[in-house]
């Protein structure tokens, strides 16, 4: 058995900031076309440039946020995972041993 006792704090921020951002790119690239794929329709002379420009928004702005919230709930975890894990011990992994055989050899 093996037990993670500690967590990088830092290292956990990064990871979850990158992989909240890189969802927030597919929600801004789905919600940018949906938006304008909208807007086209609509009757109002001035709702395509809006929906156009929201789009382009949506596409820059929600993996930024997403990444900053990724970064602080990914720290925030980190930090309160390491204050428990202190007190109570950490989570306990049973890791197997594969046999490795190099393909060069």
């Amino acid at each position: 058995m093996k037990e993670i006792k500690k967590l990088d704090v830092m290292s956990v921020a990064v990871v979850t900031c990158i992989i909240y951002a890189v969802i927030g790119l597919i929600i801004g690239l789905f919600g940018g076309l949906f938006i304008g794929m909208i807007s086209s329709i609509l009757p109002t002379g001035n709702s395509s440039t809006f929906g156009m420009g929201f789009g382009m928004v949506m596409v820059i702005l929600y993996p930024l946020m997403l990444g900053f919230i990724g970064f602080v709930g990914g720290a925030l975890g980190a930090f309160v995972y390491n204050l428990i894990a202190k007190r109570v011990g950490g989570i306990k992994l049973e890791l197997a041993d594969l046999d490795y055989k190099p393909e060069n050899q």
